[in-house]
Formats: C-alpha cells, sequence, structure tokens
C-alpha cells in the first residue's frame, strides 16, 4: 500500500545520512551530465558516492577515471563496485590493488548480473570468485576498510528460498562487509520485515535501503520486472497517463520517493543511498525535504 508519511520535525530527529551512486559515463556529453550531478550534490556532503563497474570490468577504465576525478576535484568520499563476472581471482585482486593504490578504501562488493544478461544462468568464472561473499573476503584480505554488499527486500531471485538469501547475506558478513545496501523497492512494509529476518538471523550490519527515484516510469517498471522487484498497483496508478507530460511525471516522482523516505524515516531509518541515475534533480530535492541540504552562501553586503 502507499506510504502516507508525516513531515519531519527538524529539531527532534536523529541526524540522517545519504549516498549517491553514479555509473561511469560512455561519452563527453554523458560525462558532462555526471559531473554536472556530481557538483549539484557535492554541496549536501553525502557520507560518500559509489561508481558502478561492468561484467568483467567492461567499464574499468571509465569507472576508474570517474572515482580518480572525484578524489582530485571534489571532498567527496568514492566507493568503487567491483564484481566477479568474467574475471579471475588474480585480475579481480589487482583491480583492487589498483583502486587501493588510488586512495579507495571503501567498496561495493556484488556478484554481478550474468554475462549474457539479466535472466540467464549465471556461470562464475572457473578460476573466479564465484559470489559476494567470496569477493567480500578478498576485499578484506587486501584491506578494504569498508565493504558494502547486496541486499534483497523481496529475495534475491535466483535464492532458493529465504534462509538460502539470508545465510548468503550472513556469508558476506562473516567474511568482512560492513553494510549491506538493498535492491529498490517501494512497498516499505516489505523492508521492515526483510530488516526483521535479517535481526533475526544475528545480522547486526546497517541495512541501508536503496531508493530509485523514478525518472522514467515504464524502463523501471521493465527493470523491476528483471530484478524480481514488485511494481505495487498504487504506484502504476500514480505514473498512469504521464508518459507524454515529463513535467509532471517529475513532479509525481518526487512526491513518491519523498513519501517513500519520510514514511521510513518514521520507521527510524536514518542511512539512505540513492540510485541516481546520473541525474541530481529527484535526489536532491528529495534531501531537501528530508532536511538535508546546502549550507547557505553568504551574500556579500
Amino acid at each position: 500500500m502507499a506510504q502516507h508519511a508525516k513531515p519531519l520535525d527538524p529539531e527532534h530527529r536523529a541526524p540522517l545520512n545519504v549516498s549517491f551512486e553514479f555509473f561511469p559515463p560512455k561519452s563527453e556529453e554523458m560525462e558532462r551530465r555526471l559531473w554536472e550531478t556530481v557538483q549539484k550534490l557535492v554541496p549536501l556532503k553525502p557520507h560518500f558516492v559509489s561508481v558502478t563497474y561492468g561484467a568483467g570490468g567492461s567499464t574499468r577504465e571509465r569507472t576508474s577515471r570517474a572515482i580518480e576525478r572525484i578524489l582530485e576535484e571534489t571532498p567527496l568520499t568514492p566507493a568503487a563496485h567491483l564484481t566477479c563476472v568474467d574475471a579471475s581471482r588474480d585480475e579481480v585482486d589487482a583491480v583492487i590493488r589498483d583502486f587501493l593504490a588510488m586512495g579507495v578504501k571503501r567498496f561495493v562488493a556484488l556478484r554481478g548480473d550474468p554475462a549474457d544478461g539479466i535472466g540467464s544462468a549465471y556461470e562464475p568464472h572457473p578460476d573466479g570468485y564465484a559470489n559476494g561473499a567470496e569477493l567480500a573476503g578478498a576485499l578484506a584480505r587486501l584491506g578494504a576498510e569498508d565493504i558494502s554488499v547486496s541486499a534483497y527486500p523481496e529475495k534475491h531471485p535466483e535464492s532458493a528460498d529465504w534462509d538460502a538469501d539470508i545465510d548468503m547475506l550472513k556469508r558476506k558478513v562473516d567474511n568482512g562487509a560492513t553494510r549491506a545496501i538493498t535492491q529498490f523497492f517501494f512497498d516499505n512494509d516489505l523492508f521492515e520485515a526483510y530488516l526483521e529476518r535479517v535481526r533475526a538471523a544475528g545480522i547486526n550490519i546497517p541495512v541501508v535501503p536503496g531508493i530509485l527515484p523514478v525518472h522514467n516510469f515504464t524502463q523501471m517498471t521493465r527493470f523491476a520486472g528483471q530484478c524480481g522487484a514488485s511494481v505495487p498497483n498504487w504506484l502504476a496508478d500514480r505514473f498512469a497517463g504521464l508518459d507524454k507530460d515529463p513535467v509532471t511525471h517529475q513532479l509525481v516522482a518526487a512526491a513518491v520517493a519523498a513519501e517513500q523516505v519520510l514514511d521510513l524515516v518514521q520507521r527510524g531509518v536514518q542511512d539512505f543511498h540513492f540510485y541516481t541515475m546520473n541525474r541530481a534533480d529527484l535526489p536532491f530535492a528529495i534531501c531537501h525535504l528530508l532536511g538535508i541540504r546546502a549550507e547557505a552562501q553568504a551574500v556579500a553586503a
């Protein structure tokens, strides 16, 4: 069901932390847009920002360039994504060492999607790390200081059952994971039920909700179907008839995401990870509603 959140009282709530996720640009125009997004979000002082990484290192150079620029030109703390797909242990370890030498201490360890695309069978590299738990172990062994891993409020599509799903998260934690970031979701009751499962299993690391502002409802629905995330009927109703009305779509998207995060705050959540899609507008607006704002610039007399 839809969330109905009350406005926050900034004087009577715990401090909130946000992080933002970017993907490496494929062209000069995309790089310009990414950098405009980064600059827009810098004043919000996020806990960290992460840059995604393609299967088998297919975006390795672009990911490295993006992280290097963030390190050199901003005060932000970057986290590098890593996957296990189509790479040997030695190859992955070399990438980890390169990032560590660059000054990166935070990582997001993911098994990664099958090389043939979501929905196809996953085949581990014969000499590679088999899953996110093994990758987290490698990161811890090589000196990573902060290791985020994935979590699934609606169960990973390939997990046989909930016990197997939670057991995999526990293995990640046992191997050094310090934080879990969830797949996006739209029903906060699902997140709360998932968190209860996690805590009941004795897993006590932070579980940060992954928030996806809906820039394009049709594309989001297609992606949700591929990764096992449900799209509630009430959400579809909110965006019905807006395919050719981008202005109203944007306003509705901001309202929907704001309702979700405000409701989660009322449930005690203090940390949020935003999948920005390299666009700052919706995450920035949502943070404003949360009370996370850039410091006012002094005006010359």
